[in-house]
């Protein structure tokens, strides 16, 4: 039997070759549009023949499809889905994080949705273009997280809305929703869902105070005071240790109220948008020491650390001193889970301080408006994972006061 010639480079994306029992050539080209190999006979059975015919050949076939309008292509509805969401963002309808997220998801060279979808039409967009998609991102980041590619889904879905609404197309293709794993998140056991002896969270206060009184430097920075404030401020506020919201509170985005005794923490810009943050009790203490400690503060400094202007430098700085108190009390990890405890496990404590101290007490809905989360995301990641104590099953089987 006589075996088939591989096929014969003539340039980058074009080649002739042959398939067995057959005498004609055939030329074969890559189309960078459609992401695939078109292929035509050249009707020729000598190769100094097919040669000549390939070139003509690939130009055919590459236009062969008319080009699609550029009104109806995914990229024009794209871009206007990217043009809103900067829009909503001055507007303060959405956050920054929002609006970075879904720039990422649809402009990413690698395997953002611009790549693959970008010149498509979308009138020709169905629920297998999707899939297709999908195997394609598989390929090229089989690492992917479930959560990034629901991301993913959301944008694409939010062009095709656009698409729709504008006439283009009738309905939006289904798409499969990737499932996601719910994994709870570290946080410092507290007593009494631990006993005393367990209780990591007064372990770590303990370990700052001893860090403090000894006047431990890390990397030139010393543990001061305004350390474990920024810790006890955390536990109780439940804002984000992250520079669009701790970092970024000034002396005016905070009011001292009572009845109850609290704080009202303006969050202009935070990871779900704008929000005013009600403190617990003990925030109020914390934020009256930063007054003493900084008696010239004017209403547009920061309350933590203000003479770091970049908020960024101030929060890898403030990570670096808390990963160090980590290791100094011995408790960098939560044992329970397994993971690493950064300063995000303090705002993980202070959702799951409310769930046990309240006894079972707490309004979810009014604890999750109140952490810019959603109730969802608390019952997903926190409540589920937490025992049901004995307090919490008597709310359970209660009829009212």
């Amino acid at each position: 039997m006589t075996k088939a010639p591989s096929a014969i480079r003539l340039y980058k994306g074009l080649s002739l070759y042959r398939v067995a029992n057959s005498s004609m050539w055939y030329v074969r080209v890559w189309d960078k549009k459609r992401k695939k190999y078109l292929v035509k006979s050249t009707a020729e059975d000598t190769l100094i023949r097919a040669r000549e015919v390939a070139q003509e050949l690939a130009l055919s076939l590459l236009k062969a499809e008319k080009p699609v309008e550029k009104e109806f292509t995914f990229r024009y509805f794209a871009l206007k889905l990217l043009h809103r969401s900067s829009l909503q963002h001055q507007t303060g309808e959405r956050s920054h994080g929002y609006m970075k997220a879904l720039h990422w998801a649809v402009q990413n060279e690698d395997w953002g949705l611009l790549r693959f979808f970008g010149d498509k039409d979308v009138r020709q967009i169905r629920t297998n273009t999707y899939q297709e998609y999908l195997a394609d991102l598989t390929k090229r980041r089989p690492d992917l997280a479930p959560s990034t590619r629901n991301t993913l889904m959301a944008a694409f879905r939010n062009v095709m809305k656009i698409a729709r609404d504008e006439g283009a197309i009738d309905i939006v293709p289904q798409t499969p929703r990737t499932k996601l794993k719910d994994n709870p998140r570290p946080f410092f056991r507290f007593h009494p869902l631990v006993s005393k002896n367990d209780d990591n969270y007064q372990k770590l206060l303990r370990t700052v105070r001893e860090m403090i009184a000894q006047r431990l430097t890390v990397r030139g920075l010393v543990v001061t005071e305004e350390l474990y404030d920024l810790i006890l401020f955390l536990t109780h506020s439940f804002v984000r240790p992250i520079s669009s919201e701790l970092y970024a509170i000034k002396h005016s985005d905070v009011t001292i109220a009572k009845d109850p005794r609290r704080l009202i923490v303006t969050v202009r810009d935070g990871k779900t948008g704008y929000r005013a943050a009600n403190t617990m009790e003990a925030a109020v203490s914390v934020y009256e020491r930063i007054l003493k400690r900084y008696p010239d503060a004017k209403p547009e400094d920061y309350i933590f650390y203000p003479q770091y202007q970049n908020r960024t430098t101030a929060s890898s700085m403030l990570q670096r001193l808390f990963m160090e108190v980590l290791r100094h009390g011995g408790i960098e990890v939560d044992t329970p889970t397994g993971k690493a405890h950064t300063l995000y496990s303090l705002r993980h404590t202070a959702i799951c301080m409310r769930i046990i101290n309240s006894e079972g007490k707490v309004n979810i809905f009014n604890l999750a408006k109140n952490a810019g989360t959603s109730v969802d995301q608390i019952e997903r990641f926190y409540a589920r994972f937490l025992p049901l104590s004995k307090e919490m099953a008597r709310n359970l089987q209660s009829f009212g006061e």
